[in-house]
């Protein structure tokens, strides 16, 4: 089975729309020794197919439009932090601390780009600021001493596995077990009925409110991908815990920006539940329970929502309320150790996990939609990177062979002026007969806009 029909099936979708679906395949694009640009393709064309089936679904053409993917706009979008350039400046992607370090048995990777991050590692092993400093203190501890400790301050640091020693772990066989897409039908809201769409280019979540609870980075993607697709996404932070800079503008395309305290205004968050159609949070699971933020409770308040959630581990099992990132699971799910050895280990061509979990959580709210528009029901999807990472290890379909090389990014490539400078960026990888080509408007500066609906 071809990673698309897997994707698609994985999403509820209709077998019968897979035809409509091309490809072209350029050898070269993301290249690695996992099926990255297998597992890239699957997931945009999944959600590409998805947003043509919703389009359709809302009076646009009369049948579902056809989808191409080439896999040379794929691979420049999951670059798309790194392509992205601010007045001609390259982005700054990793901080010193955020990397690979050798300890007294193996190897561990931390991610401390966040301020409190940085901080929690360093309280952890007790050192100061200072790459030499870290690097003494972990090299006289074992890796799994390391990644407890730290993980036991709320910092972020895994273990190197293979793949089989992460297959036997606790958390990876709940992960297994799970689907690749969770999908759910929380009550019987009435169907959802949008409005006939008529205007060019085809939008298919046109008028649809999206609130995006979402840092770093499959869950940014997502919304940036509904954004390019016509919605209203409103992106929503504590005013405490600012964006990284690069981070935002690259996932900030078609959005707003606001800051809001949930609790110091839980009545200005009530009143943008009240008229949102889809809530998109990314935060550890369970951290946004406390304040009423549960798919249950979101539900209950707003009937007929769409819920969708992405974590990096799972909402269950041992390291179900564990916080962390695309790198950190890549090294904790073997994956490192396959794109290197146990002696020096190596990473994916992209952050493959975060770009490919953002492209199918967005393809689970589109068709979420769709479903709502003929069955009702509000509707709760849910994706983790380890369960991508599953998929990528051992069960992606075979790849096409393809007369096309890949001789790099630059056909897919835009500039735009913005108020945070002038932009390049990847140009969306999403794309069908009649729909847009590129975001309605570029990233603002964070937090500038009103906690309001326009």
């Amino acid at each position: 089975m071809t990673g698309i029909k897997i994707a698609w099936s994985a999403l509820g979708g209709d077998p019968a729309l897979l035809p409509r679906v091309s490809t072209v395949v350029r050898e070269g694009a993301l290249e690695a020794r996992l099926p990255v640009r297998e597992l890239a393709r699957a997931c945009v064309g999944a959600c590409a197919l998805a947003g043509a089936e919703l389009g359709a679904r809302r009076g646009g053409p009369a049948a579902v439009p056809d989808v191409r993917v080439d896999d040379g706009a794929v691979a420049a979008a999951f670059h798309s932090e790194r392509q992205l350039l601010v007045d001609g400046r390259a982005p700054v992607t990793f901080a010193p601390l955020s990397r690979f370090w050798r300890t007294a048995d193996g190897w561990v990777r931390t991610h401390a780009n966040y301020p409190h991050h940085r901080a929690r590692l360093l309280d952890a092993l007790g050192v100061p600021d200072d790459v030499t400093a870290v690097e003494a203190a972990l090299a006289e501890r074992s890796s799994l001493e390391v990644e407890e400790t730290v993980y036991g301050a709320g910092g972020l640091a895994v273990a190197l596995r293979t793949a089989k020693e992460w297959a036997a772990h606790e958390q990876a066989v709940a992960v297994a077990a799970r689907p690749l897409v969770e999908r759910e039908r929380l009550d019987s809201a009435r169907t959802r009925v949008l409005a006939p769409l008529d205007a060019t280019p085809l939008l298919p979540a046109a008028g649809v409110r999206v609130l995006d609870l979402t840092r770093v980075l499959a869950g940014p993607v997502a919304t940036r991908t509904l954004a390019l697709l016509g919605a209203d996404v409103l992106r929503v932070d504590h005013p405490q815990l600012p964006e990284l800079s690069d981070q935002h503008a690259d996932t900030g395309f078609g959005k707003r920006s606001t800051t809001l305290d949930l609790v110091a205004g839980r009545r200005t968050f009530e009143e943008l539940l009240a008229a949102a159609d889809v809530v998109v949070t990314g935060y550890r699971p369970g951290a946004l329970d406390r304040f009423g933020l549960s798919p249950q409770a979101l539900s209950e308040r707003r009937p007929g929502l769409v819920v969708a959630q992405v974590s990096a581990w799972g909402a269950y099992g041992p390291w179900g309320e564990r916080r962390g990132f695309d790198s950190l699971v890549q090294v904790a799910s073997g994956i490192a150790a396959v794109e290197g050895s146990m002696e020096q280990p190596g990473a994916l061509p992209a952050q493959a996990l975060d770009h490919g979990t953002g492209y199918l959580l967005a393809a689970a709210v589109l068709r979420a939609l769709t479903e709502q528009s003929h069955e009702g029901g509000s509707r709760f999807v849910r994706l983790a990177l380890a369960r991508t990472a599953e998929w990528l290890l051992n069960g992606m379909g075979a790849g096409a062979a393809g007369d096309n090389s890949y001789d790099g990014p630059g056909a897919w490539l835009a500039e735009t002026d913005s108020s945070l400078g002038r932009l390049r960026y990847a140009l969306p990888p999403v794309s069908f007969a009649g729909g847009p080509v590129d975001w309605a408007r570029p990233p603002v500066p964070w937090g500038t806009d009103p906690a309001r609906w326009v």
